[in-house]
């Protein structure tokens, strides 16, 4: 479960969600729905990518991937 392929792909999608929550939360901050500054938004990114990080511990499917349908190539 715990491979270098499980953590790269957990990790790509750790920096993925925190990204874009980061822009949703400024993109809303620009357009008034919401009043965040930079510090509110880093805070709701990496708890995000935090949560996708127990997601795909808490979901891991065994040796294949980081999530219960995915797969995750290895490279040879």
């Amino acid at each position: 479960m715990f491979t270098k392929a499980f953590w790269r792909a957990t990790s790509e999608r750790a920096v993925r969600t925190g990204a874009q929550v980061l822009a949703a939360t400024l993109g809303l901050d620009t357009l008034g729905v919401i009043h965040a500054d930079w510090g509110d938004g880093l805070s709701l990114a990496v708890g995000a990518a935090l949560l996708a990080v127990l997601t795909g511990v808490a979901t891991a499917g065994g040796p294949e991937g980081p999530g219960i349908t995915e797969t995750v190539r290895t490279r040879r």
